[in-house]
């Protein structure tokens, strides 16, 4: 399992690589993933130049929020880069994603900017949301959040794709949730319907091996989450490898469109940060186990060392995009310290997307507010 690929150098001198490998783990499935893919230089590029977008990002929110310029709900995604890079490389940007509240960065590769974000983060009237949501509530078009409550996107997601075949549009929704969620009762009433209506929905579980501080191993009877579905077929695969998740996000996207119902992914994954900000992370693990993942299994050194040693990328190209992407970050983070907080009298608008504007109650029968559409 600790991939699902290895690369042979092609002929093609523009760059290609051709990967193969170990299958991954099945589930009511008689054949899996492709194991013999492309991947060019430009893909290549990309992946490393988002993740590593991603990556910065994370780390300066981390700034931010011990310097309290950031407050509240904070979850951080570090080290699961490869989970959300690999599945936008397999689905369109029409079609729908809907997740937890780790979801900085997913809001990034669904079309937010990494200005819009941090300023959501800061509560600032330039953010995704206005400034009005926070970490854990943050949206794009195709994208329905950022959700607070455990497991509860997992309906919501599968309502989005009903929605999808009712239109008969040929898309799908992509419906992402923890380990810690996946025993919530609520993720197997989605399953039973998603099966019985065969909606378009892609159950992906995260499991970077704790739930909140509690290891997999503690709060689950079985821990193969990719079988959980039962009556769904389900796939396993090294959620630290941005290859394997792209052709498993992608077999499993071929499975929805092709009217066959919903399918169950589990990625192998891990978070360097705590749950929370307010998690130091290293109570029920230790540092040594963090730094051991770290140095052999980090989402964007594997890219990085695919990219070097099959000739598609020099050091130098590398280091350049680092460059480009710390000084993205330090703008968007200089943005997000000084754009204004939204007026109070904003408080209330967007309560409805096109009505008239109605009066709302403060929080005293005389304080009266207004929701403007």
């Amino acid at each position: 399992l600790r991939s699902l690929v290895s690369l042979v150098v092609s002929s093609v001198c523009s760059g290609f690589i051709e990967p193969d490998g170990a299958k991954c783990d099945l589930h009511k499935l008689e054949e899996g993933p492709a194991t013999q893919v492309v991947m060019t230089r430009d893909e290549g590029l990309q992946y490393y130049r988002v993740m590593q977008t991603m990556r910065r990002m994370e780390l300066k929110a981390d700034q931010l929020y011990k310097q309290k310029i950031i407050r509240g709900f904070c979850h951080l995604y570090d080290g699961q880069e490869a989970c959300a890079v690999g599945i936008e490389a397999s689905i369109n940007l029409t079609d729908h994603l809907i997740t937890a509240y780790r979801a900085h960065g997913y809001t990034y590769t669904r079309g937010g900017t990494v200005k819009e974000i941090m300023a959501e983060l800061t509560g600032r009237r330039g953010g995704i949301a206005k400034g009005k949501g926070g970490s854990m509530h943050m949206y794009c078009k195709h994208f329905y959040g950022g959700n607070g409550i455990v497991g509860a996107q997992v309906p919501l997601g599968a309502g989005v794709a009903l929605a999808c075949k009712y239109q008969g549009n040929n898309e799908l929704c992509v419906c992402l949730y923890g380990d810690g969620a996946a025993n919530q009762g609520q993720i197997f009433e989605t399953y039973n319907m998603a099966a019985l209506w065969k909606l378009p929905v892609i159950f992906i579980c995260e499991n970077n091996r704790y739930g909140m501080g509690t290891s997999v191993e503690r709060a689950a009877a079985s821990t193969d989450y990719y079988k959980r579905g039962e009556f769904i077929p389900g796939l396993r695969v090294d959620g630290m490898d941005v290859l394997c998740v792209r052709e498993a996000a992608r077999f499993a996207a071929d499975h929805c469109r092709s009217g066959k119902g919903p399918i169950l992914m589990e990625l192998q994954t891990y978070r360097y940060h705590g749950h929370s900000m307010s998690d130091p992370g290293v109570s029920y693990r230790t540092r040594e186990e963090i730094q051991e993942v770290r140095s052999k299994s980090d989402p964007i050194s594997m890219l990085k060392d695919r990219l070097l040693s099959n000739n598609m990328a020099s050091v130098e190209e590398l280091k350049e995009i680092d460059v480009e992407v710390r000084k993205e970050i330090e703008d968007a983070a200089q943005y997000a310290t000084t754009d204004p907080e939204p007026p109070l009298e904003e408080l209330c608008n967007h309560i409805f997307s096109n009505n008239p504007p109605l009066e709302v109650r403060g929080t005293n029968p005389w304080a009266k507010l207004k929701s403007v559409s």
